[in-house]
């Protein structure tokens, strides 16, 4: 059985809705999802060997940084091996500001940089899933199971 951790940055519980959304799109056939939020549940760095995908998704704050939360837990990446991972990212978006969902890419780019293997682009999605949004995610979720079972 594969092992799959969710692991996000919400404040308005937009990105939250968003890993629901994508855990219930991966299903239950064949996958042990776990779902932690960074400020919330206990997670060290050392933990994401223990899986075999990776869900990271968080918020933009502010121009286009990372949520301090995400940032402390991204610093503590800097050694980690992910090499046989599958990963993706995903993560709440304001059009109001000039980097649109900037934190998607760069936990993408940390996560590539680690050995991962990106399986699908990140989803960005504009503040609330509604709707086309939601099946987004859904469909997202999907698609990651799939990539771990090829």
């Amino acid at each position: 059985m594969k092992r799959v951790l969710i692991l996000y940055a919400s404040m308005s519980g937009n990105t939250e809705e968003m890993a629901d959304l994508i855990e219930r799109g991966s299903g239950s056939d064949n996958i042990d999802i776990v779902k932690k939020q960074i400020d919330i549940d206990d997670i060290s760095v050392d933990e994401l060997r223990t899986y075999d995908g990776l869900l990271l998704g968080s918020y933009t704050w502010g121009d286009g940084d990372l949520p301090d939360e995400m940032e402390d837990f991204y610093d503590d990446l800097e050694d980690v091996d992910l090499s046989g991972n599958r990963a993706a990212t995903f993560g709440s978006c304001d059009s109001m500001y000039p980097q649109y969902g900037a934190a998607v890419d760069i936990l993408q780019d940390k996560l590539s940089e680690l050995g991962a293997e990106i399986v699908l682009e990140g989803l960005k999605v504009e503040l609330t899933p509604e709707d086309e949004d939601e099946q987004a995610c859904l469909e997202f979720g999907k698609r990651f199971k799939e990539a771990l079972d090829k």
